[in-house]
């Protein structure tokens, strides 16, 4: 018997630009949006029309500012580590679409990828004003439930009441560190937006939440006891210290209630990575008490190994160091800049630096900039529609204090700082993950 292959119609670049066509909030200016444009009710429709893919595996859902993609590979490379085959959706990606599908930290296949669009093209159909996001959730719902994983991590695109992903029935809800960002959607405080993020948690579902200020954290309690669903909190029930730092690896220590005390290694650099992996570590604690199997060791092993590219990630050492980081708002620039103190310090950065249009720009310049002399800033742009004009930017950061100029090609701004980098100096490609996903490929080349 011969088992007949059904005929691909629908190629690659075609499936991509099926989904193009459907609006995207994410390529439209902030203040453009209104929490009108986005709801629940399409992605609903859509699950019940494929089977409620969404409901057939347990769940990891991470919410939060930043720290969400980092926080959703640990738990992924824990969950493989542990024997289970993983889902891991994550947006947006660094270079290629395929990235924010993955099992077991491989990409779809892009045939594969095409052929879930076509499948999914009737249904679609039927339910008028989808959006791209809410197609794109319902094909990683669907595709991990074809693929038969047996555990996934599911990231929240933006905000998380209203979020297309918000459909899910989570083993364990997950909050990571709330800060400014998205504020003409999500709210013009930490505190509305937290109410936004916190609309992820489930009646009677467990959640843990990463550090947070006293507005978020109060926020996230309430709503929690509203919906009496049991809180870990990071830095009650889960605490941790910082161990010895290396240039490749950190670790830490970790005490979860009363267990004993653990020593855990990542290859993830900067303290925030160790705060966004003891959140992973007691999400994953209250996921194996919720039922699924994780035994130390394999949270261990899956942390060991966890890679996310695109994170203060070290490209070259020689002749000078080359990093990336998607810092992509005031408090991850805070970070970046006590990241480079600690691992390279009183070393000149030359910055290449873009961001989106309607981040707060010139407060991440000013978290950018070092109390020493005026340090190099190339003022660039990704291709994104949302990306401030170079221009624009150079003059920002001017006024804050950087020598900056404006090159609005990235390939012509990584030139000219690898031109013009003292010896003793590095360079950092920041500002938005856009542009750190467009020079990658750019860096591999040159």
């Amino acid at each position: 018997m011969h088992t007949q292959v059904k005929p691909m119609s629908l190629s690659y670049s075609s499936a991509l630009a099926y989904l193009n066509h459907f609006t995207d909030h994410s390529k439209t200016h902030a203040a453009n949006l209104a929490p009108e444009n986005f709801n629940l009710a399409r992605v609903r429709a859509l699950m019940t029309a494929l089977g409620d893919p969404h409901l057939s595996y347990p769940v990891i859902h991470i919410a939060g500012t930043k720290g969400k993609g980092s926080t959703a590979a640990f738990c992924a490379g824990a969950l493989q580590a542990a024997g289970y085959k993983t889902g891991l959706y994550t947006s947006p990606h660094l270079v290629d679409y395929t990235e924010r599908f993955q099992i077991n930290r491989t990409p779809i296949l892009p045939n594969a990828f095409a052929a879930l669009v076509e499948d999914i093209q009737p249904h679609v159909a039927q339910i008028p004003a989808t959006t791209s996001f809410e197609i794109e959730a319902a094909l990683a719902f669907w595709y991990f439930a074809r693929q038969d994983v047996q555990a996934a991590v599911i990231e929240v695109g933006m905000g998380g009441r209203l979020d297309a992903t918000n459909v899910v029935h989570p083993v364990v809800s997950v909050i990571t560190t709330i800060s400014l960002d998205h504020v003409p959607i999500l709210g013009h405080t930490v505190a509305e937006i937290a109410g936004e993020k916190a609309g992820i948690i489930k009646e009677g579902r467990p959640v843990v939440s990463g550090p947070q200020t006293s507005p978020a954290r109060a926020v996230i309690h309430a709503i929690a006891r509203e919906q009496h669903a049991p809180l870990v909190q990071v830095g009650e029930q889960v605490t941790f210290t910082a161990g010895a730092s290396y240039p490749d690896k950190q670790r830490f220590h970790l005490q979860y209630r009363e267990e004993a005390p653990v020593e855990l290694e990542i290859s993830l650099l900067g303290p925030h990575q160790i705060e966004n992996a003891t959140t992973a570590y007691a999400a994953l604690r209250v996921a194996h008490e919720q039922g699924l199997s994780l035994p130390a060791d394999a949270i261990r092993t899956g942390f060991a190994t966890t890679a996310w590219p695109g994170r203060f990630e070290i490209l070259t050492r020689d002749p000078v160091p080359l990093i990336l980081d998607g810092a992509h708002n005031q408090d991850s620039a805070r970070r970046l800049r006590e990241t480079l103190h600690l691992l390279f310090p009183d070393r000149p950065v030359v910055w290449v630096f873009g961001v989106s249009g309607d981040k707060n720009v010139r407060e991440m310049l000013a978290e950018l900039r070092s109390a020493g002399p005026p340090e190099m800033l190339i003022a660039t742009q990704s291709a994104h529609a949302r990306a401030m004009p170079a221009a624009q930017l150079a003059a920002l950061a001017q006024a804050v204090g950087f020598d900056a100029r404006a090159h609005p090609h990235l390939a012509e701004a990584v030139a000219l700082a690898r031109a013009t980098v003292p010896a003793h100096g590095l360079i950092l490609i920041t500002g938005s993950l856009f542009v750190v996903g467009e020079a990658r490929p750019l860096l591999k080349l040159g």
